[in-house]
């Protein structure tokens, strides 16, 4: 399939909900571990007893865990690029952690397709919003816009 076919059924689709995923909980195991990978052991994350005497009762996610979900949820979308051979994380636009993700909170992200561009070399830049919601809450955790580009 060529790039301008795929453009063209991709563009019908600009500005639509793509996907919903499913709830997948945060739990304090990857809490720590991200601390540990990233070298940011702030109380706010690990030390629940301290925590929990803080203003929001217990440990929270650190917010770019909460943006690394990111891949974790798009690997799920069925979105079936036909011709593509790769794609890659091309960058984010815009990113804001609008409320902190308590461990064991469950969150699920929904994805807008917000823009598809035709780029030389025979590639499209895919421009997608996601909204990380958590369960029970009306304001989500993180809005993002992440750009993804697609190699034919």
């Amino acid at each position: 399939m060529s790039v301008a076919s795929v453009l063209k059924s991709l563009e019908e689709s600009v500005g639509k909900e793509i996907f919903l995923s499913d709830w997948t909980q945060v739990t304090q195991k990857q809490i720590n571990q991200f601390a540990d990978s990233t070298k940011d052991h702030q109380w706010i994350h690990v030390d629940e007893e301290k925590a929990a005497k803080g203003p929001f009762g217990q440990t929270i996610a650190h917010g770019f865990l909460t943006l690394s979900h990111i891949p974790f949820f798009s690997y799920q979308v069925p979105l079936n690029i036909e011709g593509a051979t790769m794609s890659v994380n091309y960058g984010l636009d815009r990113v804001r952690f609008l409320n902190p993700v308590v461990s064991g909170a469950k969150i699920r992200d929904r994805i807008v397709l917000t823009a598809v561009e035709e780029k030389p070399g025979n590639r499209l830049l895919i421009t997608q919003t996601h909204t990380i919601e958590i369960e029970g809450q009306e304001k989500p955790a993180c809005i993002a816009q992440m750009l993804g580009m697609i190699f034919f």
